[in-house]
């Protein structure tokens, strides 16, 4: 069947793949980790993921490095952020080893679906992590199901490393400050869906959100943390609704090592004026540079490429972080878990 896949041209959508990972947590303990061929899982009709939003899940890739090995980016760093997740909505926390060990053996046990280097594709690993026992009063579960599946993956917006266009509109929030924003559940994409749509039918890649509170300050994008850069420093918004981007702390890395000064900071609306460049970042695109942000309410745009290229930095910062993930630069942070 890998034969036949189209490794250049992959849509970000899902494709079967061979094996999943679940375990269960029962009687206050994880179990074993348990291979399964079935895309499918059984589900009490009374689970919480289903009535109360008991979910939560990461994203993170697998690559097919220069050297032929397989190489997954901030594995560690994943498992930590779904435990923040799960305290966050009263969930049993999977352990750190446990996250590690059932997304290395769903990589391992589909190694045939990973793209070989030079495809720009990669394979996507999305753990899972659902409250499954029953309840019908409003509170946590007794049970849950965590699982892992992965399927090979192309671009996340399909113009690639090419600028587009984002929206800004003040009808919609994506979350509410000192809500759900920082963790990373279903509900806050749920509340995406309807505004996203608007940007797609308009040509949009996606929404940037303003605080809920306020609508003075940026926020995020709807898949996705928001930078700029001004005057040689990375500057990306500090909230408490934000979902903090693991890609976005490596390129905050990567931009202090190419000497630019980073600033994690409230960023007003106004600064979108006086902003160089501009770019939405987050596993699925890595980077996707911005061409133009529109205003919707007030018809006022900010154009950041007239050209249809990237920004300088954009560029540098992108193929860095790539460099690093595929092994053609050496990660002297520790960020890559290599797999025979």
């Amino acid at each position: 069947m890998t034969g036949e896949i189209d490794w250049g041209h992959l849509p970000f959508t899902y494709m079967k793949t061979d094996y999943n990972i679940r375990c269960y947590y029962r009687d206050g303990k994880w179990g074993e980790l348990e291979v399964s061929s079935s895309e499918y899982i059984n589900l009490h009709m009374a689970a919480t993921c289903l009535h109360y939003g008991q979910e939560a899940f990461e994203g993170l890739k697998a690559f097919r490095g220069v050297n032929g090995k397989i190489r997954i980016f901030r594995l560690a760093d994943n498992a930590r952020r779904m435990q923040a997740s799960a305290d966050g909505i009263l969930m049993a926390r999977v352990p750190e080893d446990l996250f590690i060990k059932a997304c290395i053996k769903a990589v391992v046990l589909n190694k045939r679906f990973v793209p070989p280097y030079g495809s720009g594709a990669s394979l996507y690993i999305r753990p899972l992590l659902i409250g499954s026992g029953p309840k019908v009063g409003v509170s946590p579960a007794d049970e849950y199901l965590f699982m892992v599946f992965v399927t090979p993956v192309g671009p996340y917006f399909k113009e690639g490393f090419k600028p587009t266009n984002l929206m800004i509109t003040r009808k919609y929030d994506r979350a509410a400050p000192n809500g759900t924003g920082p963790y990373k559940v279903g509900g806050n994409y749920a509340a995406s869906l309807a505004s996203g749509k608007i940007a797609k039918e308009r040509g949009y890649s996606a929404v940037l959100y303003l605080d809920s509170r306020e609508k003075k300050y940026i926020d995020e994008c709807g898949p996705a943390n928001f930078f700029g850069i001004k005057d040689k420093t990375y500057i990306t918004p500090e909230s408490n609704s934000i979902l903090p981007s693991i890609t976005n702390k490596s390129l905050m890395k990567i931009a202090e090592d190419l000497g630019l000064k980073v600033e994690r900071r409230h960023v007003l609306l106004e600064e979108l004026e006086t902003l160089e460049e501009v770019g939405a970042c987050g596993t699925a695109a890595v980077i996707s540079p911005v061409a133009q942000i529109d205003d919707l309410d007030t018809g006022k745009s900010y154009v950041y490429s007239k050209d249809g290229q990237p920004g300088h930095y954009c560029t540098l910062l992108y193929n860095k972080l790539r460099a690093i993930q595929y092994g053609e630069e050496a990660d002297k942070y520790g960020w890559i878990t290599e797999i025979d």
